[in-house]
């Protein structure tokens, strides 16, 4: 059993540690902690890796389950602008396409909510079930594994993925951990065997 929280778009290393995990609590209830995967995903671009990041409110509440989406600028449209720049011409994106814009397409109020949209697409993308248990109060030391500070954004070389053929592999050498987009969009149905299986 262990701990996770809940990702936007999370990258493969969380998809794989979860689907080694015999049970899942999903982590709602801690202080939101800045420039981690609860609000970005990094996918590869033209020029490199590219971080997307969804703006939250600054003011209220800093319980994860509590922070607002700051709508201020049009971050939804960027973010798929950019998906369809970086992976347009990938194996599987068009078929994933239109479901995929449907999250970008509707207004959430709370990062959590639409990180459980991100979490429910993939899951039916890959016909995989990321079964979970969300927690019910903030445990400082839980009593399984505690994996909410285990992946850091701007820590990509602590996993070591298996390779597979990134959308810009003419152009840089293997990408590693990127967000499962970049997984799924490169590899699509295999995507499910290669987490089960790394």
């Amino acid at each position: 059993m262990i701990t996770l929280s809940n990702f936007y778009f999370g990258p493969v290393s969380y998809f794989i540690t979860w689907a080694n995990a015999d049970k899942v609590w999903l982590e709602q209830w801690e202080n939101f902690p800045k420039q981690t995967y609860r609000n970005r995903c990094i996918i590869q671009g033209a020029n490199g890796r590219l971080p997307l990041i969804i703006p939250i409110e600054h003011s209220g509440a800093r319980i994860f389950k509590d922070i607002k989406i700051c709508y201020a600028s049009a971050w939804q449209k960027l973010h798929w602008k950019s998906l369809q720049s970086s992976y347009q011409s990938s194996p599987y994106f068009e078929y994933y396409e239109d479901s995929l814009k449907e999250i970008f397409e509707k207004k959430e109020i709370f990062l959590f909510d639409l990180n459980l949209k991100t979490l429910e697409w993939v899951s039916k993308t890959l016909k995989y079930d990321f079964s979970f248990r969300l927690t019910a109060e903030f445990y400082k030391n839980p009593p399984d594994k505690d994996y909410r500070s285990f992946f850091n954004a701007k820590e990509s070389g602590k996993f070591a993925n298996k390779e597979y053929i990134q959308v810009f592999s003419d152009r840089f050498s293997f990408m590693n951990d990127l967000s499962i987009l970049d997984l799924i969009c490169n590899i699509g149905p295999k995507s499910a065997t290669y987490i089960t299986n790394n």
